[in-house]
């Protein structure tokens, strides 16, 4: 924009640093000086000046219009002159450094000169400052990156105590086996299916692989099919973008993505609707997915582990699953036991329950005491390892620091009802063969019909058991009360 300089009477055209963009540069260059500056109209804020610069020299009085700022200077603190120079750090201008005076032509170059060497001294006062700062904000930020590392390991360890790799208890040969195969196939990559019933410990198994996979290092993310309505679970899994459905005001990601470098379980894979089941098998096979509304393809680097309580087969027949998925879940197939099938684990696992409570309970039990122990050893655990938990938990509570006793149990009555059935059957077929003499006390009734069975069965418990109408756990644990072992 041109600018027009009165200068004896004449208008004269020459360029001059007015607006603020061309001042910076003049500062930039070295120093910018006002010599004298008079306002001319309070309503549009224009002014005469007289400029002085590094490259420039002298420019003879010409307007200008100041901006707001500048033109409080002038008005309100009267400044006649003023000298600025540059405020740089590391080669760049982080500020400018303006020094006024209310005298006309009072500054020159030897000012600007004196005003450099001020702002040099000002800029490294300010590096110093803004160095310990950043300093300080590090140093809260490894504080605070520490204090999060800390607790993600507290919780991770805790997790793993009660669902995960610390809780993998058990010397049966079954269990035993189970953990071998999983030791087996954690080094590969490959998809893993395990089956067995509710509470068996899928999600333990499905932890320790993750821990001695070459993935340990990424997520492990789970995610129940079953807790899921069909509606959301394609959503949930893969992600949608926005406005994919009705109340999907932003994209978000699935839990395929938020497992990348990692393991995805999949618990209650058999609840997955068919067309979820068609998406998932595209992702074993392709190793590639969309977001529900999207056009994009996502790589899929995710290791996968199924579940599920169910019969897949019974499921593949009854047209509910798809048999080609079946068959990419089943690289690696592991069973696990219910834990009926592995009484010689029940004591154990009860210990183990019993010291990650009593960490976290104000009175921790003294004990099991022998009552409760054959309690739980007799009981069937419809619930598996999961009840067997919660059935501790429940008594440590109620026996108040004390020894947990068989009244602390709470078993579920149609186990004890079928024990106590199973118990009378066997005394009538025992009464009925003439076995027991009448008169005889209960426990040496039972005694006679345990040892009667062993012989018609000729020690064959399998046959034994079922002659009693009894399992070989409840046989095994009459035989040792009896001392027939």
């Amino acid at each position: 924009m041109p600018v027009y300089v009165l200068s004896e009477g004449r208008m004269d055209h020459l360029p001059a640093p007015t607006t603020l963009p061309e001042r910076m540069a003049a500062i930039a260059r070295g120093f910018f000086i006002v010599r004298d500056v008079a306002i001319v109209d309070h309503a549009t804020r224009r002014v005469r000046q007289c400029f002085l610069t590094a490259d420039r020299g002298e420019v003879p009085m010409h307007e200008s219009e100041l901006d707001p700022a500048r033109f409080f200077l002038v008005t309100e603190k009267c400044l006649r002159s003023t000298v600025s120079v540059a405020l740089r750090s590391q080669g760049e201008i982080s500020g400018v450094m303006m020094f006024g005076s209310k005298q006309p032509y009072a500054y020159d170059v030897h000012d600007a000169h004196l005003a450099r060497r001020v702002a040099d001294h000002v800029t490294l006062a300010l590096a110093y400052q803004r160095m310990a700062e950043e300093q300080r904000l590090a140093t809260e930020a490894r504080a605070h990156a520490a204090t999060l590392e800390t607790r993600v390991q507290s919780l991770t360890r805790e997790i793993d105590a009660m669902t995960g790799y610390g809780r993998v208890v058990g010397e049966s040969p079954s269990w035993r086996q189970v953990v071998k195969m999983a030791t087996q196939v954690a080094p590969t990559d490959s998809t893993v299916l395990l089956l067995g019933e509710s509470g068996t410990g899928k999600e333990v198994i499905a932890r320790c692989i993750h821990r001695a996979s070459n993935r340990s290092k990424g997520p492990f993310v789970a995610l129940n099919c079953a807790a899921l309505p069909e509606s959301l679970l394609e959503s949930e899994l893969f992600g949608h973008e926005r406005g994919a459905f009705t109340g999907a005001t932003q994209a978000k990601p699935g839990q395929m993505e938020m497992a990348a470098g990692g393991i995805l379980f999949l618990d209650e894979v058999a609840e997955m609707s068919l067309s979820a089941q068609a998406k998932f098998l595209r992702v074993l096979q392709e190793r590639e997915f969309q977001r529900v509304g999207g056009t994009k393809v996502l790589s899929a680097d995710v290791r996968f582990i199924a579940a599920t309580n169910r019969n897949l087969r019974t499921a593949i027949e009854r047209g509910t699953f798809r048999e080609d998925l079946y068959y990419r879940l089943q690289v690696f197939e592991i069973n696990l036991p219910p834990l009926r099938e592995r009484p010689e684990d029940i004591l154990p696992l009860s210990e183990a329950f019993l010291a990650d409570l009593s960490q976290r309970i104000a009175r921790p039990p003294a004990g099991i005491s022998r009552e409760a122990r054959e309690s739980l050893m007799e009981y069937g655990w419809p619930g598996n390892v999961r009840e067997l938990r919660n059935v501790l938990e429940r008594a440590t509570i109620l026996c108040d620091g004390g020894l947990i006793g068989a009244e602390h149990l709470t078993l579920t009555p149609p186990a004890v009802e079928r024990s106590t059935a199973d118990v009378d059957d066997a005394d009538a077929k025992a009464r009925s063969a003439g076995a027991v003499p009448p008169g005889t006390d209960l426990r040496s009734a039972e005694k006679s019909l345990v040892e009667k069975a062993l012989r018609d069965a000729k020690y064959n418990k399998t046959k034994a058991a079922r002659a009693l109408g009894l399992t070989r756990t409840q046989l095994y644990v009459r035989m040792r009360r009896h001392g027939l072992e």
